[in-house]
């Protein structure tokens, strides 16, 4: 399998490596299992984040003996140097590694956080502060708002930008990847897979990979996943005629108002699993699953009639989605 260039970090990654996200749904053992199966497979780029719950423990517990074999990113939250630098503390200890190759400002996305990340006490400090003290190698940036990363890359103070990019979210293609390959920045691409909902594998991958100097992290939670996502690139050719056809067809279906299950409206202070009932709502209404679905429904603990309408969710959701306008229609579908 071909390695890729990240920008300036000169480091040579898999054009598919390991995105940690979904490892949450995992058992400490099952997580074992999957990131062992990605190692032992040639994947040699591991990003996970503070903020996945348990994902850097998982590391730390089953692959830190192997950690000369892979290149290791995480990201966090923290806005204040203060909490940055305690972020970066507790990753290195959680993941049991005396350095994180890549550690990113996670999910910038206002002006407000903009400015509190920048601020003489900002996050950067922190993070500019323990890159020259060996910690951290390189410093990096991940959002969903493309006009702010456009911003941060111009800075010249990152050296990779993560972004969502796949056959329905195109725009960083012409906006961003210009930008970042002139001035040696690493592109990592989050949500290849639009977070599981684009069922075309092979063609969403090739889609992605198509894009010269890009390096995709679909998320994996199973063994199986680590074969199929590889498979893309281990056989890389370019989409034909009839393959980005398929592929215009389902983005036209998808839109862009779809859940990609990222998870950041959680908690819902009702108790409603948001994720899971879009996932309802989209095979019941999309895959024509009319009896199972309904019957599935019911099983859940916290129906989403029970939406108080509070819109925190949507405050935290990083695609600005209408969340309680659609879980009123999941609720109108499905009781």
């Amino acid at each position: 399998m071909e390695k890729r260039r990240l920008g300036r970090t000169g480091f040579l990654v898999t054009p598919i490596s390991f995105g940690a996200l979904p490892m949450q749904r995992c058992t400490m053992e099952e997580a074992g299992e999957v990131l062992i199966a990605a190692l032992d497979a040639g994947i040699n780029f591991v990003d996970t984040a503070r903020a996945y719950t348990d994902s850097e423990a998982k590391i730390g517990r089953y692959i830190a003996s192997r950690r000369s074999e892979y290149f290791l990113a995480t990201k966090s939250m923290a806005r204040t140097k203060a909490a940055m630098t305690e972020d970066i503390a507790t990753s290195l200890a959680t993941m049991k590694t005396e350095y994180i190759d890549i550690y990113q400002l996670h999910n910038v996305k206002t002006e407000q956080e903009w400015e509190a990340v920048m601020a003489p006490d900002g996050a950067l400090v922190a993070l500019k502060e323990a890159k020259a003290a060996g910690k951290i190698r390189h410093i990096g940036i991940t959002g969903h708002n493309v006009d702010m990363l456009i911003r941060a890359v111009k800075t010249g103070e990152f050296s990779t930008v993560q972004v969502p990019f796949n056959c329905v979210e195109q725009r960083a293609m012409n906006d961003l990847f210009p930008l970042a390959r002139s001035l040696d920045v690493g592109m990592i691409v989050m949500k290849p897979l639009g977070g599981g909902l684009i069922d075309h594998v092979d063609l969403a991958l090739r889609f992605v990979l198509q894009q010269e100097g890009v390096v995709a992290i679909p998320g994996m939670d199973r063994i199986e996943h680590v074969t199929e996502n590889l498979a893309a690139a281990q056989n890389f050719r370019q989409l034909n005629p009839e393959e980005t056809a398929k592929l215009n067809a389902l983005a036209a279906e998808l839109g862009s108002n779809f859940c990609r299950r990222c998870g950041y409206c959680m908690p819902c202070a009702a108790g409603i699993d948001i994720p899971q009932m879009f996932i309802f709502h989209l095979q019941y209404t999309r895959y024509g699953l009319k009896t199972a679905i309904p019957a599935r429904y019911q099983g859940a603990k916290v129906k989403a009639s029970a939406c108080i309408e509070c819109g925190e969710c949507e405050e935290r959701c990083p695609y600005n989605l209408p969340i309680r306008e659609r879980i009123k229609q999941v609720a109108k579908d499905l009781g």
